[in-house]
C-alpha cells in the first residue's frame, strides 16, 4: 500500500511541475531537453542588415538621361531614347555621384530620389578613364552617404549593392567582398569585386558595408549572359572621393608622374620599388630600387596602387612626402610629382 502511495504523490509532483499537464518530456529524453512552452519564450535571432539599408537607401537616386548620337564608350549608334542607371548623394549641397558611361553624351538628366520625386540635374564634370562623374541637382533635403574607411575594407567583408537593377526599383543585393586591388579588367587597376548581384541599372549605384557606409560605386559586370554571374566590381571610395573633389574644385581630374614601378611587398603591406625611372620624381627625390614605401602623405600604404592614388586629383609640381624603409631603418623624403609624360611617337 505504502509503494502505491509513494507513486501517486510522485505522479501528483510530475503534474505540477508540467504546469497541470502530463504532456511533459520525460527524464528519459535526456539533460537539456525542454518544455514546449520554455521553447516558445527563448528569443528569436534575427539576422538582418535592415539598419545599414534604412541609413544608405535614402541616398541611393536613379539617374534617368536623355541622350542621341554616338557615345565615346559605345561600340556603335544609340538609338535615341533614355536610359536608367543609379547614383549616390555624398553632401547636402546636391552633388551625386555616378558612373561616365552612364551619362556619356547625354542631353538631358533626371534623378529620382528614394522618395520617388523627380528633380533635373546636370553634369559638373567627368573623368572618361576612370568612369567617374559628378552631377548637380538642386533638390532639397536631400541625404548623403555615410563613408567607409577604405583602410577597414577586406576581403570576406559581407557588403550590399543598392540601386535600381533593371528599371524594377531601388534593389538591395547581398554577397562579399572577393578581391581588392582587382587588376585587368579596365585601364585603371584597381577595383572592389564582389558577388553581390549587380545588373544593368545598378551602375553608378552604391556598394555599403553592414553599417550603411559607403565601400564604393558599382561599375561593370563580367558576364557571358549579360546580367549578373557574381562577379562585379566597384570603385573604391576613396578614388570616388578624390575625383569628386577634384572634379568640383577645378571642374576636371588632375593627374601627375612619380616616375617608378613598384610590386607588392612581400612583407605585407607597403609597396616594394622594382624599378625608378631616371631624372624623374622618384629618382630626383632619392627613392632607389628595393626600398618600401609605407605611408604617402598621411596614408599608409598596402598596396602599389595606393602610391598611385596621390597622382590622381594631384596638379603637377606638388610636393608629397614620401615614408620609406630601406636597410632596416625609415626616411621620409619630399617628391616633386611632374606633369605625365607624353605617350612616345611610334617608329
Amino acid at each position: 500500500m505504502k509503494r502505491y502511495l509513494f507513486l501517486s504523490i510522485g505522479i501528483a509532483l510530475a503534474v505540477a511541475a508540467c504546469g497541470g499537464s502530463l504532456l511533459c518530456a520525460s527524464p528519459a529524453a535526456g539533460a537539456g531537453t525542454t518544455t514546449p512552452r520554455a521553447r516558445a519564450q527563448e528569443p528569436v535571432v534575427i539576422v538582418s542588415y535592415r539598419d545599414a539599408v534604412a541609413r544608405a537607401a535614402p541616398s541611393v537616386v536613379t539617374v534617368y538621361s536623355s541622350h542621341s548620337g554616338t557615345g565615346l564608350l559605345a561600340l556603335g549608334p544609340k538609338a535615341p531614347g533614355k536610359s536608367l542607371a543609379s547614383g549616390v548623394i555624398i553632401d547636402r549641397d546636391g552633388y551625386i555621384v555616378t558612373n561616365y558611361h552612364v551619362v556619356e553624351d547625354a542631353s538631358e538628366l533626371t534623378i529620382a530620389l528614394a522618395d520617388g520625386s523627380l528633380h533635373q540635374a546636370r553634369i559638373v564634370g567627368a573623368d572618361r578613364v576612370l568612369d567617374i562623374a559628378l552631377l548637380t541637382t538642386e533638390a532639397e533635403g536631400l541625404s548623403p552617404i555615410a563613408v567607409a574607411d577604405i583602410n577597414d575594407v577586406a576581403v570576406g567583408d559581407v557588403v550590399l549593392a543598392v540601386g535600381n537593377p533593371l528599371g524594377v526599383g531601388q534593389t538591395v543585393t547581398q554577397g562579399i567582398i572577393g578581391a581588392i586591388v582587382r587588376r585587368g579588367v579596365k585601364p585603371v587597376d584597381n577595383y572592389i569585386q564582389t558577388d553581390a548581384a549587380i545588373n544593368p541599372g545598378n551602375s553608378g549605384g552604391a556598394l555599403i558595408d553592414t553599417a550603411g557606409r559607403l565601400v564604393g560605386i558599382n561599375v561593370l559586370i563580367l558576364s557571358h549572359s549579360g546580367g549578373s554571374e557574381g562577379i562585379g566590381f566597384a570603385i573604391p571610395v576613396d578614388l570616388v572621393q578624390t575625383v569628386a573633389a577634384s572634379i568640383r574644385s577645378t571642374g576636371h581630374v588632375a593627374r601627375s608622374w612619380l616616375g617608378l614601378s613598384m610590386r607588392t611587398s612581400s612583407q605585407g603591406d607597403g609597396a616594394q620599388v622594382v624599378a625608378v625611372d631616371r631624372d624623374g620624381p622618384a629618382d630626383r627625390a632619392g627613392i632607389a630600387g628595393g626600398d618600401l614605401i609605407v605611408r604617402v602623405a598621411d596614408k599608409r600604404v598596402r598596396h602599389p596602387q595606393d602610391v598611385m592614388n596621390i597622382t590622381i586629383g594631384t596638379e603637377p609640381g606638388t610636393h608629397v612626402p614620401i615614408a620609406i624603409v630601406r636597410n632596416g631603418k625609415q626616411a621620409s623624403l619630399d617628391v616633386q610629382l611632374g606633369p605625365v609624360p607624353a605617350p612616345e611617337a611610334g617608329p
